[in-house]
């Protein structure tokens, strides 16, 4: 874990502009610099950045924050990769944390094997640009492909001599260790014998998303029927190929701009399409798609687009993603190209415009996709219609989204010319299968959904996050607020009267939490406040950089998440108040107010339902009873009301 020595330093020496400057090209404008957005596509400069303040500003998409938050929109970087990037760029040393032995072994470990991976690439690049055989082998090829020296370069290209241990031999000679050589499968042992992997190959290193080499792919050019064609890096403590996308680091920011990710199957397909100017495109380096490669594209965009061969290998290997992709909650299209061409071949041979021409037109939804396979393989024939029918709508069952499956039935229903009741109760069949065979993981899902919609339309969520907000933002912070004391009047009404506290943000929340004997419905939220306030109880100060790394991946995103909305917020009226930032500490105290008054009015008038539908079936006497309660609590939300100074329906 980084230092706050460190995080402190690299905020410190960073500047700005010189940042920003390297991803947009900025312009004088007074004092400040002007630029095209990089987050949108824009003809007038909006992009602003103050050298004073050290702070920016995207007018076009409401983003803005400092010199990290910057790396972490533009490069999608985690807040640790951030800072290691800054650190490296201004040769500042990263100061880590007290760690168990445990983890400087695991991270010693990690380090070196990047450290070989690096090297690696280099000397791969350098024989393909420098030696004779490189040029005439590896270089030859890449040139027959119609690969620039621009995309060579950018794709870090390389070639690995047809010598049994070149790049082993190098590497010992440069210092590093056996053992490191071995562990990153670069180099191979048998008895006491070593030899290099990739010998005799061109190379593709496979780069994170922070652009680290975690390994490689290599391409065979002689004709060996005893070789495998292509080669990958084996599993290491670096290199998870279910948990990579080949081209990743290079399309992350299209991917972005664009909201679409087209999936190809190989190395050439993405390195082709984005030479000829479709950069939001990736690989799943010939394995079958995994749920871990697509979490990684949602992180950037909602929208993938299987893009295959037209053959029937090429049309499998699109249906086994589609399900995987709907899983995740995703929207997913499918295009193939015409038979004998893939998206390789398909760029070489026709312009940009025709190439774009032809995706919009073939981009089907996997509704459409498996109907048009119908009616190319089935045609008339009952047995297999029906059994499509049952595909999709087995398909169909994995989608998250109750909302999205309805939509999805009644497209259906229209394309395949069959009744949505019958559909509707096949689907109905599936989740209850379903339910049945995993009822936890089911509920799990259930309430993922939930939550995803609750941030939208739930009232009760988004206070709920406002709650997680105060204590991440301002926990500890003293304020003063006004507060009441409702007290019973002579007549025996309820009246309040104001009295001013002071208390820190956490206690003030705790305290008012448990006396409404209020537990916060969504899970996350709720294991977020206990961790928090258990950071604060124990009089620990909260390192937002560890806390980010001991929580879940989930959770960590969404407090990136509110801390970036808190950027945004700070930042609303940036050009109107001359880049004086309102500091939003002066306003703790009503926000606290404000969300503690409104979840208390949300909760009586919960209760107020839950009483008013209890009236239909009680008794008479019950009856009034019940009636007398409810008046009694709408008296306490009318006081409430009060102090919000609005009317709350």
């Amino acid at each position: 874990m980084i230092s706050k020595s460190t995080v402190d330093l690299v905020f410190e020496t960073a500047r700005l502009e010189e940042v920003i400057g390297d991803f947009v090209q900025l312009k004088k404008s007074g004092s400040n610099f002007k630029g095209l957005s990089p987050f949108s596509n824009e003809k007038t400069p909006s992009f602003m950045v103050s050298p004073t303040k050290q702070i920016w500003k995207d007018f076009s998409s409401g983003k803005g924050g400092n010199v990290v938050s910057f790396l972490m929109e533009h490069e999608h970087f985690t807040f640790p990769e951030a800072i290691k990037f800054l650190a490296k760029k201004y040769n500042i040393e990263v100061e880590e944390t007290q760690q168990t032995n445990e983890q400087k072994e695991a991270a010693s470990l990690r380090e070196s094997m990047y450290a070989v991976t690096d090297y690696a690439q280099s000397f791969f690049s350098k024989m393909l640009n420098e030696s004779q055989e490189g040029k005439n082998i590896g270089l030859a090829y890449f040139q027959e492909r119609g690969f620039t020296a621009e995309s060579i370069d950018k794709f870090h290209l390389g070639y690995s001599p047809d010598k049994w241990d070149a790049l082993t031999k190098a590497a010992l000679n440069a210092g590093f260790q056996e053992e490191f050589l071995i562990s990153s499968g670069l180099t191979i042992q048998k008895g006491e014998k070593q030899f290099d992997r990739f010998k005799g190959r061109v190379m593709f290193p496979i780069h994170s998303m922070s652009g680290r080499v975690m390994g490689f792919g290599g391409r065979i050019l002689k004709q060996d029927k005893q070789s495998a064609k292509y080669v990958n890096s084996p599993e290491s403590e670096v290199y998870q190929k279910s948990k990579v996308l080949y081209g990743l680091y290079q399309a992350k920011q299209h991917i972005a701009k664009e909201s679409n990710c087209y999936l190809v199957e190989g190395y050439t397909d993405v390195i082709q399409m984005h030479q000829a100017g479709i950069q939001n495109v990736v690989s799943s380096s010939g394995t079958a798609l995994t749920s871990d490669q697509v979490r990684l594209v949602r992180r950037l965009t909602n929208t993938i687009t299987l893009l295959f061969d037209g053959d029937a290998a090429g049309l499998r290997a699109a249906m086994r993603g589609v399900d995987i992709i709907l899983e995740a909650g995703m929207q997913v299209s499918i295009c193939t190209f015409p038979e004998g061409e893939d998206p390789d071949s398909f760029v070489r041979n026709h312009q940009l415009t025709e190439v774009k021409q032809f995706l919009e037109n073939n981009t089907v939804d996997f509704i459409q996709f498996k109907a048009k396979l119908l009616a190319e393989e089935g045609k008339n024939e009952p047995i297999r219609k029906a059994e499509t029918i049952r595909e999709i709508v087995q398909s169909i069952s994995i989608i998250p989204d109750a909302i999205r499956r309805e939509v999805y039935i009644q497209s259906c229903a229209s394309l395949m010319n069959i009744s949505e009741d019958v559909l509707f109760s096949t689907l109905s069949q599936l989740l209850q299968k379903k339910d049945q065979q995993a009822p936890k993981a089911r509920k799990f899902n259930e309430m993922q959904v939930v939550n995803v919609a609750k941030q939208k339309v739930d009232p009760r969520f988004e206070l709920e996050r406002n709650i997680i907000s105060l204590l991440l933002l301002y926990g500890e912070e003293e304020v003063s607020f006004e507060d009441v004391v409702m007290q019973s009047d002579q007549e025996g009404k309820i009246v309040l009267t104001p009295t001013e506290i002071s208390a820190k943000v956490y206690e003030k929340i705790y305290l008012d939490l448990q006396q409404d004997e209020v537990e916060l419905s969504t899970q996350s939220f709720r294991e977020l406040y206990h961790s928090l306030l258990s950071i604060y109880n124990a009089q620990k100060p909260l390192v937002m950089e560890t806390f980010l790394q001991e929580i879940s991946p989930e959770q960590s995103q969404m407090v990136s998440s509110i801390i970036m909305n808190h950027e945004n917020n700070v930042l609303h009226d940036w050009e109107r108040k001359n880049i004086l930032i309102k500091d939003k500490k002066t306003e703790i105290g009503r926000w606290l107010q404000q969300t503690i008054l409104n979840l208390r009015c949300l909760l009586i008038q919960e209760k107020i339902g839950e009483l008013q539908s209890k009236t239909a079936e009680s008794h008479v006497e019950t009856h009034r009873e019940i009636l007398e309660e409810v008046n009694d609590y709408v008296g306490l939300k009318k006081n409430l009301s009060n102090r919000l100074d609005r009317v709350i329906f």
